[in-house]
C-alpha cells in the first residue's frame, strides 16, 4: 500500500500548476491538509490522516471508515492501520485546526476575533463505548424531555465576517476546536459517602463550563502563535455559558458574551457613603426592557443577507452578585423583532434577547453583530452531522471515539476555508446549477463544495496515478452500497 500518494499528488499539482488550477478546490484543500503533518510524530501517520479526510469527504452514504477506504479504492487492502491511527498513534486532534486558524485569521476583520462556542451531541448505539452516557435529547419537545445515548463534544468555530470583505456576503464559520466532554460516572446508589463526596468535588472541575475555560485559554495561545497576539478574542455562547465559571475568571485579552436569562438579579454598585459594595436595589433584564426611562438605541446589523436596523438598550457597569461577583458587566437588551405571518395576517414577534458581556468599552454594534453571527455554528452542526456524517464511524476505543470525529470536523473545516479562498462567498460557474426549488441560494453549501471536489477528483485531466486506484463515480457508488 502506498500511504504517501497525497505527497506525490501535492508535488505533481505544485509542479504543474497553471492559472486554471489556482481556481480549483482540490489544490487549496490539499494545501491546508498538508498543515496537518507537524501534528504527527511520523509522517506516514499524517499522510494516512490526510487520506482518511479526503475519503470521508468523497464517500457516499454513511461515513464509516470502511466506506471512506472503499471510496479511495482500498477495499482489498489491509485496513487495520487506519483504525490504529486513532487508537494507538501519538497525536493531538486539536492540532489539526492550526492551519485553519492561520489561514482564516486574515478574514477576521473588525475589532474582535470572534469565536462561537456550543456543545453538541453525537448519537451512538454501542454499549461498550466507555465515554458514552445518557443525556438530554435536544430534539425532544419542550413539555417532555427525552434521553439519548451518545457522546458530548465542545465545539468552537471561528466566525469569518465576509461581509467586511465582500459586500452583501453572508458570514461563514469554520470549526477550530472539537473536544469530547464526557460526563463523570456516578457512584452506585449504595456507595460510601466518601465516594459521593469525591464525585461532587470532581464534577465541579470536569464539567462543560470548566472545559470551555480550558479550551478558550488554549485557543488564546493558538491565536498568538498565528500572529493575532494584538487582537482581542471574543467568545460568544448561548445561555448555558452564562454562569459564574465563565464570568468570574479573568481571561487574558479575552472577552465573553453570552445570552442571559430574563430573570437574573442584577444591581449597581452601592453609592457612597454606604459600606456595602452591592446596591440593595435589584433589577432584572426584563425590567430593563420594560423601563421607559432607559432609551432605545438603534444599530445597523448585517443579518439575513442585508443590513438591518436593530433596536436595543444597554446598561453598563452592572453587577451580578451570584455570577460575576465584583466584576463589572454590561447588559444588552435586544428588542423583539417583528416578522410577517403571510397572507395579510398580523405580525408576530420573536422573543427579546438579553445579553451579558464582560466588555464595557467596545461598541454595542460590534457586540450585537457578533451575537447575530453566532447562529452560523448551528449551520456547522447540521452540515457535520447530516452531510458528512460526523459520529457515524464505528469505533469504540477510548482514544478513537474522540479523535475520529475531531479529524472529520477538521476536514470539514478545511473544506469550508478552501472554498472561501478559491471561490469567495458566492456560487460561481464551477458549481452545478441549482434545482428549481433553490433559486435563492447564493452561498455554496458544504454539499456544493463536496460535489465540486468529487467532480475534480473524478473528471480532472490531472495525472492521479499516485492514487491506489483511479477514482470514478461507479467506485463511489459501490462504496455507498457496501
Amino acid at each position: 500500500m502506498r500511504v504517501s500518494f497525497f505527497w506525490d499528488l501535492l508535488c505533481f499539482i505544485y509542479m504543474n500548476e497553471t492559472s486554471e488550477d489556482r481556481t480549483m478546490l482540490l489544490p487549496a484543500l490539499l494545501a491546508i491538509l498538508e498543515g496537518w503533518l507537524p501534528a504527527f510524530s511520523q509522517s506516514r501517520s499524517g499522510r494516512r490522516a490526510m487520506m482518511q479526510a479526503l475519503g470521508g469527504l468523497m464517500a457516499l452514504g454513511r461515513r464509516t471508515l470502511s466506506r471512506s477506504l472503499w471510496a479511495l479504492g482500498r477495499q482489498q487492502q489491509d485496513w487495520s492501520a487506519d483504525y490504529r491511527l486513532h487508537a494507538r498513534a501519538q497525536w493531538n486532534p486539536q492540532a489539526l485546526f492550526r492551519p485553519v486558524i492561520e489561514q482564516g485569521l486574515p478574514f477576521c476583520k473588525g475589532p474582535f476575533v470572534v469565536v462561537a462556542m456550543d456543545d453538541t451531541r453525537l448519537r451512538k448505539t454501542g454499549r461498550k463505548i466507555l465515554s458514552a452516557f445518557y443525556q438530554r435529547d435536544p430534539l425532544s419537545p419542550k413539555f417532555r424531555f427525552n434521553l439519548m445515548w451518545g457522546l458530548r463534544f465542545f465545539h468552537v468555530s471561528l466566525l469569518l465576517p465576509l461581509y467586511r470583505t465582500w459586500e452583501q456576503a453572508a458570514p461563514r464559520s469554520v470549526p477550530i476546536r472539537f473536544v469530547e466532554v464526557p460526563a463523570l460516572k456516578r457512584p452506585r446508589r449504595k456507595a460510601a459517602p466518601e465516594d459521593w463526596s469525591a464525585y461532587r468535588r470532581a464534577v465541579k472541575h470536569h464539567n462543560l463550563s470548566q472545559q470551555g475555560v480550558r479550551v478558550i485559554r488554549e485557543l488564546r495561545g493558538s491565536l498568538d502563535q498565528a500572529g493575532g497576539g494584538a487582537r482581542v478574542l471574543l467568545a460568544v455562547g448561548d445561555g448555558s455559558f452564562c454562569n459564574r465559571t465563565l464570568f468570574r475568571i479573568e481571561l487574558d485579552r479575552t472577552q465573553v458574551l453570552a445570552r442571559a436569562r430574563k430573570d437574573i438579579r442584577l444591581c449597581y454598585r452601592a453609592a457612597a457613603p454606604s459600606r456595602s459594595f452591592y446596591s440593595a436595589e435589584k433589577f432584572t433584564p426584563e425590567l430593563v426592557r420594560q423601563n421607559e426611562d432607559v432609551a432605545w438605541e438603534t444599530a445597523a446589523i448585517f443579518h439575513g443577507g442585508q443590513c438591518r436596523q436593530v433596536r436595543f438598550k444597554q446598561v453598563p457597569d452592572v453587577y451580578w452578585q451570584t455570577g460575576g461577583r465584583k466584576r463589572p458587566l454590561r447588559l444588552l437588551v435586544v428588542a423583539p423583532i417583528p416578522y410577517a405571518g403571510g397572507n395579510g395576517r398580523k405580525k408576530y414577534y420573536r422573543d427579546a434577547a438579553y445579553l451579558l458581556t464582560t466588555d464595557n468599552s467596545a461598541s454595542a454594534e460590534a457586540l450585537l453583530q457578533a451575537y447575530f453571527d453566532r447562529w452560523q455554528i448551528e449551520v456547522n452542526h447540521r452540515e457535520m452531522k447530516d452531510t458528512l456524517g460526523v459520529g457515524q464511524a464505528q469505533v469504540r476505543n477510548c482514544h478513537s471515539v474522540s479523535r475520529q470525529p475531531a479529524l472529520a470536523v477538521a476536514a470539514y473545516s478545511a473544506l469550508l476555508l478552501a472554498g472561501v479562498r478559491v471561490f469567495g462567498p458566492d456560487r460561481g460557474s464551477a458549481f452545478p446549477e441549482l434545482p428549481k426549488w433553490r433559486r435563492k441560494a447564493n452561498r455554496p453549501s458544504c454539499l456544493d463544495l463536496v460535489t465540486v471536489l468529487r467532480s475534480e477528483l473524478t473528471e480532472s485531466n490531472a495525472d492521479l496515478s499516485a492514487l491506489v486506484h483511479p477514482l470514478s463515480w461507479p467506485l463511489l457508488g459501490k462504496a455507498a452500497a457496501a
